[in-house]
């Protein structure tokens, strides 16, 4: 009988198996498992301190695992650079203030074969116009402009971006998103961290949230922002009681700026229904929870708290 025809496996971009990273008694990454096929545009979030950074370090190759294996298109992470496969945009460093930006650029692309043309790159990052301005004088955003634009001249197939959009205005943030979507559509893997959450949520296919070097949610925005349950009711009232609001059943936090109320709760039919009934508020808006919530609640103090309690409780059963 004729061997079946094997149809050889497409590696995904970026594999990490079993990672954990050590630093002396601390314990920066414990344990993180994370496949991400090619193209795909993923957020990796999470609050300072839960070793975002030093998984993208070893992504990068720059440091190696206490544990476990990182794979970059089947490869090593240096094998991977080397072979202008991974490029990273990181939040700073890596400048020579002393040359133009279109010096920098040309500089660096005579560290790589094939590098792409510095005038296309320079373009695609937005910079063409400030080419002959010195580096010392650029902005924080376009100090990170430039650093996109290095990032791109290998033509790399895996894209790392720490913090990518710090200090740069409205205007650049979503012109540097157009940018990366067109890249990943490209068929260009994006790998980001971020501390604008909206970032996540608009551009990101899927969310990763990362708390104490170990991953705590994974899936698309709307998946993520499901794990927080309850919703949010916005109202416009005069006088408002915090210790009444915070009293009504399903209420878990009240927020009252002038006479603006927010209240998030279990139950925002119920907690409508009292408004109307009950008070003179007006404008009253019912919305579900935003990322940023479920980010609160997946990673803050009081979600580390509950995990504690539910391995007691689970440990008690």
């Amino acid at each position: 009988m004729a061997e079946r025809d094997v149809v050889p496996r497409t590696p995904p971009a970026l594999e990490l198996k079993g990672v954990r990273k050590d630093f002396g008694d601390v314990h920066a990454v414990r344990g993180i498992d994370l496949r991400i096929e090619p193209g795909e545009i993923v957020a990796f979030l999470g609050p300072n301190g839960a070793g975002k950074t030093t998984t993208i370090d070893m992504m990068l190759g720059l440091s190696v695992p206490s544990a476990g294996t990182v794979s970059v298109y089947g490869r090593t992470p240096l094998d991977a650079v080397r072979l202008g496969l991974v490029s990273a945009v990181m939040q700073s460093g890596g400048l020579l203030k002393d040359l133009t930006v279109a010096e920098t650029v040309e500089y660096t692309a005579h560290l790589f074969t094939g590098a792409r043309p510095v005038d296309e790159v320079m373009e695609r990052a937005g910079i063409s116009l400030i080419a002959d301005r010195l580096v010392a004088k650029c902005s924080g955003g376009e100090q990170q402009r430039l650093r996109f634009a290095m990032a791109l001249l290998p033509d790399p197939d895996l894209l790392l971006l720490d913090e990518p959009t710090q200090g740069m205005d409205v205007e650049g943030r979503r012109a540097f998103w157009k940018a990366i979507r067109h890249d990943a559509q490209a068929g260009r893997t994006i790998v980001f961290a971020t501390h604008y959450l909206d970032e996540a949520d608009a551009y990101a296919d899927r969310v990763v949230l990362i708390r104490e070097g170990e991953i705590v949610a994974d899936g698309s925005a709307a998946e993520v922002k499901a794990l927080a349950s309850g919703r949010a009711v916005r109202a416009t009232l005069f006088g408002a009681d915090q210790a009444t609001l915070r009293a009504l059943p399903g209420v878990d936090h009240v927020e009252v700026h002038a006479n603006s109320i927010l209240l998030h709760c279990a139950d925002s039919d119920a907690v409508a229904r009292y408004l109307l009934t009950q008070t003179n508020a007006k404008d009253i808006e019912i919305t579900a929870r935003a990322l940023e919530d479920a980010f609160v609640a997946l990673t803050g103090s009081h979600a580390r708290d509950e995990s504690v309690q539910s391995n007691a409780d689970e440990v008690l059963r």
